[in-house]
């Protein structure tokens, strides 16, 4: 995939903007060697999961398991993994649940000054070596506008830090819009879901910011 300029990007976003999810993704994926998408089977994930392998089937689908998940969360996962055949690429921390447990006293609490080192054995470490081993050159996401501050300031294409183009389809979508499209296409959803690094859902977890 080429690399776009900062100008290129504000044009492409401005034309993208009111194109449907399957268009964007057939158009960046006619031009992508080693595409992946990364989920937490969060609430509205179904979408992004069900609109990538539907363009391409064998997409490598990264899911980064805190090991924190709700057993809801983890029910909804196994379920959409064998509903959709999804090429999932597990990653999970290298210390246990019970090891921290054992040096952090369970969760940290976010002014704790443990916090950034528990963030980063349950989510940044286990990112790292996925995007590391998988290389892609396309990363599609299921980022959305009002999610976070951060999140509003960036657009359908944008970049990460690495370097590698990021892709949200879905951007411009609102809940409302988005569960029309899961009865549309008969996809389940899951609100109980719990991110151990984030506590509240406008706090940016630090993958993208």
């Amino acid at each position: 995939m080429k690399k776009f300029t900062d100008i290129e990007l504000i044009k492409l976003n401005s034309q993208l903007r009111g194109v449907a999810p399957s268009e964007i993704i057939q158009w960046v994926l006619s031009s992508s060697d080693k595409p992946v998408v990364t989920t937490n089977f969060r609430p509205y994930e179904a979408a992004i999961l069900h609109a990538c392998a539907k363009v391409d089937p064998n997409i490598k689908v990264i899911w980064c398991d805190t090991g924190y998940n709700t057993p809801q969360t983890y029910k909804h996962a196994k379920f959409l993994i064998e509903q959709l055949k999804l090429n999932v690429k597990l990653y999970t921390p290298k210390e246990t649940t019970a090891y921290r447990d054992a040096f952090f006293n369970g969760i940290p609490q976010v002014d704790s000054p443990e916090h950034e080192e528990f963030t980063r054995q349950v989510k940044l470490e286990p990112f790292q070596r996925a995007m590391a081993q998988q290389t892609p050159d396309i990363w599609f996401t299921n980022l959305r506008k009002g999610q976070t501050s951060f999140r509003d300031s960036i657009d359908i294409l944008s970049y990460s830090k690495e370097g590698v183009l990021k892709v949200s389809p879905f951007y411009h979508w609102g809940d409302e819009k988005l569960d029309g499209y899961l009865r549309e296409n008969r996809l389940p959803n899951e609100f109980k879901y719990f991110d151990p690094t984030k506590v509240l859902d406008n706090r940016e977890c630090g993958l993208h910011a």
